[in-house]
């Protein structure tokens, strides 16, 4: 301590005051500390000066002994310092939160047996999301579409929930209070109620094109993506409820195997890297046929199409007019041809001569996993480019489902002889119509057999047409491709139409860990953005997964969520020996496991800045460093 002398004028005459200053250190280096006022000491010699500010110090720090009994200045100027000191402090307290003048808790005395800690939330997985989230800049892009703060940090912790721990509206509130999403956020979600959450959707609507749009160009920019092909495939998703209000809800081809439920198909386009670049809802009757012509028009409008590009689709879409209409818009395509068109081509695939094997890749995941074995032979014809393409495995899958479905149908057909025969099915029409549903049950291999039921006799029965049954299994493990491009051998081809997996990859990640299916929305607006948010997550997924690939680390998002969740935050709780309590609220220190996440990813391991709360008698006060 040091007393230093301050002057002031005023109105032409000047006035002398004697500070008490304490030197503190501190972040930002030394800072001198006023402790109290002195007023004038003019009547002591400036030599006593610093025996006075020593005198103070020493009293202080618990060394009364050294003052002498009458030195009654110092014992006035000691209360005085006190006296400001616990005046400054209630002071302070009655301010909180404030981000200066709590007690520095770098030095305190601690109870160690009433150590606790509290209020432990998970931090890891939703730390990795909302990193990914601002690389991608998700935050900008929303804030173009005009939507304030709150309904950005909104949106992020929906899009987080479907990443990581995917449940309805009403659920979410108490999910994200219980996720440090609050504290990397940095805001407060303690009365959010789910009506919030249903309003942000709705808010969300009007702009989901324009935000895909947008997102899409930052993807391409970030990882370095190629727009010359881009894949085309489509899925449903069904409800529950009746959704009544929602026009597209119907009943049609259930890829789920739920046909009692209503539901809406969604088409998704991805690229090369299984990047979303667009989706579309679509009426839940919609054949994949006729979704085509919309979807290209989708694509124009949101990323554009170039000409030259490659649109690469399944056999649901192998149709003339959907070819016409794809070379119509001056873009290439490649696709699987359908079932029937195999037959026309079982002679070149009898014929050994052409084929050459693909070298199949070993997984890094297993090094040692037997891969199947693919021939593939290049063959024009009228113009097109035709890939003949024979899988072992893929033979051995055919052989089992026909003769799975093959066991069932014979048992089916027994099953009807038998009521026919003990005169339970006696009307012509019934049993006709029995037979019709046998045949929709097994179209796979009932188209082999011949049913026949004489009315007059009243007997069924039926045979096997050997030939075509024999021509059939001859194609077992077999499929074409068709392509308009010329330019492409036939393992080309097949590489880049085998990349179709990853829209359906997209679909089943959407599916089970981001929980699309079944939506509960009635609103026909709340359902497309309850998918567009699905989207959103599917966005982050991929981009975390594609992080990783690039190092080659193939790890799913899935094992990614499921270290991470273990390194959390948490509140320490700190009594000291005065009876006073310092909260200190901060994420603990990432397991090895969580570093090398951290590292791979490219993420910072630091979650938040600690926030320090001090509990007092009557007061709280609270900052962070």
């Amino acid at each position: 301590m040091y007393v230093r002398k301050s002057t002031r004028r005023y109105h032409g005459k000047t006035y002398t005051n004697y500070l008490l200053v304490q030197s503190i250190h501190t972040p930002k280096g030394p800072r001198q500390k006023v402790l109290c006022s002195l007023g004038d000491l003019s009547p002591r010699p400036p030599a006593d000066w610093l025996k006075l500010a020593h005198k103070v110090e020493c009293s202080l720090a618990g060394q009364p002994h050294l003052f002498a009994d009458d030195d009654h200045e110092v014992s006035d100027i000691l209360r005085m310092v006190r006296e400001s000191r616990d005046e400054g402090q209630k002071r302070r307290s009655r301010r909180a939160p404030a981000t200066q003048g709590t007690p520095d808790a770098r030095l305190v005395a601690v109870d160690p047996d009433r150590i606790d800690t509290e209020e432990h939330r998970a931090a890891g997985h939703v730390h990795v999301g909302h990193e990914f989230w601002r690389k991608l800049d998700l935050d900008g892009v929303l804030a173009q579409q005009g939507l304030s703060e709150r309904a950005r940090q909104l949106t992020c912790a929906m899009v987080m929930n479907r990443l990581v721990h995917p449940g309805s509206e009403h659920a979410m509130p108490d999910w994200i209070r219980k996720t440090a999403l609050s504290e990397i956020l940095g805001v407060s979600f303690e009365g959010l109620a789910e009506d919030a959450l249903y309003r942000n959707l709705d808010r969300l609507y009007p702009g989901r094109a324009s935000i895909e749009a947008e997102l899409v160009k930052k993807e391409e920019t970030l990882f370095n993506l190629d727009r010359t092909v881009f894949f085309y495939d489509l899925t449903s998703t069904y409800f529950e409820g009746l959704a009544l209000a929602n026009p597209r809800a119907k009943r049609g081809y259930s890829r789920d195997k739920r046909p009692d439920c209503k539901q809406v198909v969604v088409g998704l386009v991805v690229n090369r890297d299984g990047f979303p670049m667009a989706h579309e809802v679509f009426d839940g009757n919609t054949q994949d046929r006729e979704s085509l012509s919309e979807m290209l028009d989708v694509m124009n409008q949101r990323v554009g199409l170039a000409e030259g590009q490659t649109v690469v689709v399944d056999r649901g879409m192998a149709y003339q007019s959907n070819l016409e209409e794809i070379r119509a818009r001056k873009l290439h395509y490649l696709v699987a041809a359908r079932q029937p068109e195999r037959g026309d081509w079982l002679a070149e695939f009898e014929d050994e001569e052409g084929f050459e094997p693909v070298v199949r890749i070993p997984s890094p995941r297993n090094p040692f996993q037997t891969k199947s074995t693919i021939r593939v032979k290049r063959v024009s014809r009228n113009g097109e480019t035709y890939v003949l393409c024979q899988s072992e495995e893929r033979t051995q899958k055919d052989l089992a489902i026909r003769t799975k479905q093959e066991q069932r149908l014979l048992q089916d057909l027994a099953k009807l002889q038998r009521r026919i025969r003990e005169g339970r099915l006696v009307k012509e029409a019934a049993v006709g119509t029995a037979m019709g549903r046998l045949k929709e049950r097994y179209p796979g291999v009932a188209r082999y057999y011949r049913m026949v039921y004489e009315a007059a006799t009243k007997s069924f029965s039926w045979h096997r047409d050997d030939e075509k049954y024999a021509a059939a299994a001859k194609l077992d493990g077999a499929y074409l491709l068709r392509t308009d491009r010329d330019d492409l051998s036939a393992e080309e081809a097949w590489r880049i139409y085998i990349l179709l997996t990853r829209a359906e990859a997209a679909f089943r990640a959407m599916k089970s860990p981001l929980a699309e299916r079944p939506i509960f929305h009635q609103l026909a607006r709340r359902v497309e953005t309850h998918i567009f948010l699905c989207v959103l997550a599917y966005h982050l997924l991929v981009a975390i997964e594609k992080t990783l690939l690039d190092k080659g680390v193939h790890t799913s998002w899935a094992t990614i969520r499921e270290i991470l969740k273990s390194h959390q935050v948490c509140t320490i709780v700190l009594p000291t020996s005065d009876g006073n309590v310092l909260r200190i609220r901060k994420a603990g220190t990432p397991e090895p496991s969580h570093a090398e996440l951290y590292d791979l990813l490219d993420v910072p391991p630091h979650i938040m800045r600690p926030i320090k709360t001090w509990t007092f008698a009557e007061h709280t006060a609270e900052h962070s460093d």
